[in-house]
C-alpha cells in the first residue's frame, strides 16, 4: 500500500512517512496525517504471546509501510533493548480493581522514552530521500518537562543530527531541569526561555514557518529543521504500540477475551498520549472509551464539555508541569479524523485559535467526539490526595501527572463490564518533593534528600539515572527571551 501524508489543513502536499518525519511540521503549520489510517487493521489475536518488540514491528509496519521490515527490525532492536529496566518495556500491573500501565521504565524515566528512543532511528533512515544539501538535521523541541530529556537522550551524538531543546525557566521540576542541563553529547543544546511552555512551543512553530531562517540554514549550514515533539508523526506512532501491549497483557492474564472493550484513562496536556489510543482504535484495537485527565490547566476538559476551545485563560503553574499546557497541538489531528478529513474546517478552526484565541466546533462533531472521549481534571489538592490515596489503597507510588489520572479514575462511574487501564506517565522520583509532601514525609532537604526519604518510606528504589544527577555537571545555564530563540537555533546549527 502506497501510504502518503499531508497536512491537516490542506491536501496539496503528498509525502512519504520518511519525508513527513524528517520535515516534522507541514509548511502551512498543520500536522501530517494519512487518510489510510485504519484501512489496514492489526490482527490483535496474532499478537498474543509476543514480546513488545514483535508487537512494535507489527503495528509500526502498518503505520509506516514505506519502511522495510529489515529497517523496522533494526529500529526496534536499537530502541527497546537493555536500556529499559523491565523486559516487558511497558508492563501492566494491577491497581485495586483497575490496572496501571507503566510507561516510565526507559532511560529517562518518562513515557516519552517509548517514542524518543526510536524516533532517532527513524530519522537516521530519512536522509536518502533528501537532497544532498540537506545532509544534516537540527531537531528542534520545546518541552514542558519530560520530552526534552527523552529527546536529548535519544539524539545525543547521533551522526548528522543536532538537537536543541527549549524549556520554560522555573516551570519544570528541579530533577527535570537537571536531567536536561547535565546532558552529555557533542551535538546537544539546551536553553531556558522566559515564559511558559505554550510561549516556547508557539515560538518553535514560528521558527519552522520562518522561510528566511530556513534558507539561511539550508544554504549556509546545510541544515534542515525537524521536530521531536509529538507534532512529528514519527514521535506519535510508536506510542500506539503500548495500547496494544496493554490489551494483550489483559488477555494473557485472563481479564478479558479478544474482542472485549477496554477503557484507557490518560493524563495528557498536549493530547499526543491519548491520540495514540485513538490511532490504536482505528487500527482495530477494541477501545471502548478514552478518558482525558487534566490538571488545573483544564482547557481540554472545557473543550470536551462545551465544544469551545479557549486558550485565553489563566495559566497555572502546577505540580504536574508536563501538563501545564493551554495549546494542545495534537488535538488538531483528532479533529481532522473526527471531521472525516475536512481540511477546510480544520484550517478555519486553527485560524480562529490563532487570531481570536478560541474556536468552537460544530455540534455534530462534538457529539461524535464525546461518543469516544470523556474527561475529568484534578486541582492541586486533589492531586496530593490522589498520591496519598493510591499509596494507602494499593501501596503503589505515583507521580503528580499520573495522580491526575488516578483522581479521574476514582471519580468516574465504573462500567463493570469494561476493564480500566490508567497510563502512568513518569517515575515518582522525578518529583520526589511533591510526592514526599503528599505522603507526609520530610521534604526540608534537597530533591535528592527527598528521593532518599521516599525510598526509605515506601521500600522502592530511585532509578540510578535520576539519583545520580546529584553530582552531575551542569553544561547549559543560558536563559533567553522568546524573541532570541531563532538566533539561538542558527548559532547551534552552525556548530553541527
Amino acid at each position: 500500500m502506497n501510504t502518503t501524508f499531508h497536512s491537516t489543513r490542506s491536501n496539496s502536499a503528498s509525502l512519504t512517512s520518511r519525508q513527513a518525519i524528517r520535515q516534522g511540521l507541514a509548511g502551512d503549520g498543520g500536522l501530517f496525517v494519512t487518510d489510510d489510517l485504519g484501512k489496514q487493521q492489526v490482527d490483535v489475536a496474532s499478537l498474543m504471546g509476543k514480546p513488545y518488540q514483535d508487537m512494535a514491528r507489527t503495528v509500526l509496519g502498518v503505520l509506516l509501510p514505506d519502511f522495510s521490515a529489515s529497517e523496522l527490525d533494526a529500529c526496534v532492536h536499537a530502541a527497546y533493548g537493555s536500556q529499559w529496566l523491565d523486559s516487558a518495556i511497558t508492563p501492566l500491573k494491577p491497581l485495586g480493581d483497575d490496572y496501571i500501565l507503566e510507561l516510565f521504565n526507559g532511560p529517562t524515566s518518562a513515557f516519552k522514552d517509548v517514542a524518543l528512543q526510536i524516533l532517532p532511528q527513524f530519522m537516521a533512515r530519512t536522509t536518502s530521500e533528501e537532497s544532498a544539501t540537506n545532509d544534516k538535521v537540527m531537531v528542534l523541541t520545546a518541552t514542558s518537562g519530560d520530552t526534552g530529556k527523552a529527546a536529548l537522550a535519544g539524539f545525543a551524538d547521533t551522526p548528522g543530527t543536532g538537537i536543541t531543546v527549549f524549556y520554560p525557566e522555573g516551570k519544570v521540576s528541579e530533577i527535570q531541569r537537571l536531567q536536561m542541563t547535565t546532558q552529555t553529547g557533542s551535538n546537544v543544546n539546551v536553553c531556558a526561555v522566559k515564559g511558559n511552555f505554550d510561549d516556547a512551543q508557539s515560538a518553535v512553530k514560528r521558527i519552522f514557518g520562518n522561510k528566511n531562517l530556513a534558507t539561511k540554514l539550508e544554504e549556509g549550514d546545510s541544515v534542515s529543521l525537524s521536530s521531536a515533539n509529538s507534532i512529528n508523526v514519527g514521535r506519535l506512532v510508536p506510542q500506539v504500540v503500548y495500547y496494544f501491549s496493554a490489551y494483550v497483557q489483559l488477555v494473557e492474564r485472563g481479564t478479558i477475551k479478544v474482542g472485549d472493550e477496554v477503557e484507557f484513562v490518560v493524563p495528557t496536556g498536549n493530547f499526543g498520549d491519548i491520540l495514540a489510543g485513538y490511532y490504536a482504535k482505528r487500527l482495530g484495537l477494541p477501545v471502548g472509551r478514552l478518558t482525558v485527565a487534566s490538571d488545573r490547566n483544564n482547557v481540554l476538559f472545557d473543550f470536551l464539555t462545551t465544544g469551545t476551545y479557549n486558550r485565553e485563560r489563566p495559566f497555572y503553574q502546577t505540580t504536574s508541569p508536563s501538563m501545564d499546557i493551554l495549546v494542545s497541538s495534537n488535538l488538531e489531528r483528532m479533529l481532522y479524523y473526527m471531521s472525516d478529513g475536512d481540511t477546510e474546517l480544520i484550517r478555519s478552526l486553527m485560524n480562529d485559535l490563532q487570531s481570536k484565541g478560541s474556536f468552537t466546533v460544530p455540534e455534530t462533531l462534538l457529539k461524535s467526539i464525546r461518543e469516544l472521549f470523556s474527561c475529568g481534571w484534578a486541582d492541586e489538592n486533589q492531586v496530593s490526595e490522589a498520591i496519598t490515596g493510591c499509596w494507602n489503597a494499593n501501596h503503589y507510588v505515583i507521580d503528580p501527572h499520573t495522580a491526575c489520572g488516578y483522581h479521574v479514575l476514582e471519580e468516574s462511574p465504573r462500567d463493570t463490564a469494561m476493564p480500566r487501564v490508567l497510563l502512568s506517565t513518569a517515575s515518582p522520583y522525578k518529583f520526589p518533593r511533591v510526592v514526599g509532601k503528599a505522603l507526609g514525609l520530610d521534604t526540608a532537604g534537597t530533591d535528592f534528600d527527598c528521593m532518599d526519604c521516599l525510598s526509605a518510606a515506601t521500600s522502592t528504589t530511585a532509578p540510578r539515572n535520576l539519583r545520580g544527577l546529584e553530582h552531575a555537571t551542569e553544561r547549559f545555564t543560558n536563559v533567553i527571551s522568546i524573541d532570541e530563540m531563532p538566533d539561538y537555533v542558527r548559532n547551534a546549527s552552525q556548530n553541527l
